[in-house]
């Protein structure tokens, strides 16, 4: 019992003891209240000093803070523009792309006179080969596309007739032998006044014609390439050659085994695409611009990344009607590759000349009416693991077959390169890295 007495009392006895605590802290909490409110009312006494010392207090700390907050965040955007304005391409990347980059060459950029037509050969050039005589196809050593010589067999044929007219050659030249023979007779005896004048007369007029008879029968072998010593021989010819008049490529083949063919028929075309140049057509309201020797740039439709260079050597003197233009004849200067008459071309014919920087069409951006190229001063090799790329603002001139004429604002330095294509793609990559290093 005594001992929860005890207990009690000294329950009671702290909770005395903090309740007297808690007075006295609030206690101090009011006078100190009191105190701040004092110093306020006479602090109004002393502004000036007050605001000498807080201005120093405010300025020291405010230019700490200031500074070094405004470095940190000064240092961050501009490591962000340092990468805003480039762009960084991987080698797989521009591989990917087939990026071509290279220098800013220089190119004619004068004013042009757009023209089409195609191409040509001169007439005699071409070939049309034609049977001598009605006979059939034997054999036919050639198909369309082959490159021939003159001279060359491009068919046997064979027909009774044809060995008819080799034993009539025959007959006719041993008769002409004869004929010669009993003419030279007459005349020794008429001259020596022992034969007639009517047996001398009678000689030389069946001589002088069998004689003509039988050239006749020589330009029908020649024609059909035969050789008359071969005849006088007595070897005959049993399935005659059809040989190419002229060097060149067979263009058609217009005959099959067996085929009898007429005389005036058709069998083989040949042409010779050695001197194929270009005809082209001028429209009337350019026909005045265009004079022999200016140089025309041409592009053949099948193959547009070859260009052909040509020079004006011959032009028309009257129109042509729908479309009203004149023709004009171009030398064309690299003939690589095969070139076939009749393939359309088109093409510009340069009427002032105008040599500036150019670059093709896919190497130069527009954007809020601006131009730009992508330019790199980094060597390129062939381990080279990326590649940057700055825009450069330039001015465009002129637009001329896929190439636009750049002038810049400032000289490139030495060794600057350009990308000649994918301009979007390098701008829209370069927005792209703006965005992420704005985030």
């Amino acid at each position: 019992m005594n001992i929860k007495l005890k207990a009690i009392a000294l329950i009671l006895a702290l909770s005395l003891v903090i309740v007297s605590c808690g007075n006295s802290a609030k206690k101090e909490k009011e006078q100190a209240k009191k105190i701040e409110q004092k110093d306020d009312l006479e602090g109004h006494g002393h502004d000036d000093h007050d605001d000498h010392e807080g201005h120093d207090h405010d300025e020291h700390e405010g230019h700490d803070h200031d500074d070094h907050e405004g470095h940190d965040h000064g240092d961050e955007h501009g490591h962000e523009g340092e990468h805003a304005e480039e762009v960084h391409l991987s080698s797989l990347q521009i591989k990917a792309l087939d990026l071509v980059i290279d220098t800013l060459s220089y190119r004619n950029m004068g004013e042009y006179v757009k023209v089409n037509g195609q191409l040509e050969v001169p007439p005699q050039n071409e070939a049309s080969v034609t049977a001598i005589i009605g006979a059939n196809i034997y054999s036919i050593k050639v198909i369309e596309g082959d490159k021939v010589q003159k001279g060359q067999v491009l068919a046997y044929f064979n027909h009774p007739d044809l060995i008819k007219l080799q034993t009539d050659f025959i007959v006719k030249w041993n008769q002409l032998v004869y004929l010669e023979a009993e003419y030279r007779r007459q005349e020794s005896l008429y001259n020596e006044k022992i034969g007639s004048g009517k047996n001398y007369q009678k000689a030389k007029a069946d001589y002088l014609s069998l004689k003509g008879e039988v050239e006749g029968f020589k330009i029908k072998l020649k024609l059909l390439g035969l050789k008359q010593s071969r005849l006088l021989n007595n070897e005959l010819y049993e399935n005659v050659p059809i040989y190419s008049p002229i060097s060149g490529y067979v263009e058609k083949v217009k005959v099959k085994l067996g085929q009898y063919v007429l005389p005036s028929a058709e069998m083989f075309e040949i042409v010779n695409i050695d001197k194929i140049h270009a005809d082209l057509m001028v429209f009337e309201k350019d026909m005045n611009k265009i004079k022999k020797g200016q140089r025309a740039r041409l592009i053949i439709e099948s193959r547009p990344d070859n260009e052909l260079y040509a020079t004006i050597y011959s032009v028309g003197k009257t129109f042509e009607e729908n479309p009203k233009a004149i023709h004009l004849h171009a030398d064309i200067e690299n003939k690589s590759g095969l070139l076939i008459p009749g393939t359309y071309i088109r093409g510009e014919i340069l009427v002032s000349n105008n040599m500036s920087l150019s670059i093709p069409e896919a190497g130069i951006i527009r954007q809020d009416n601006k131009y730009y190229i992508f330019i790199t001063d980094e060597e390129i090799n062939d381990s080279y693991e990326e590649i940057k790329f700055s825009p450069l603002e330039v001015i465009a001139g002129i637009v001329s077959d896929g190439f636009v004429e750049v002038k810049l604002l400032a000289p490139l330095e030495k060794g600057i390169k350009v990308a000649l294509n994918n301009a979007y793609y390098l701008y829209a990559e370069m927005k792209k890295s703006e965005t992420e290093h704005s985030h």
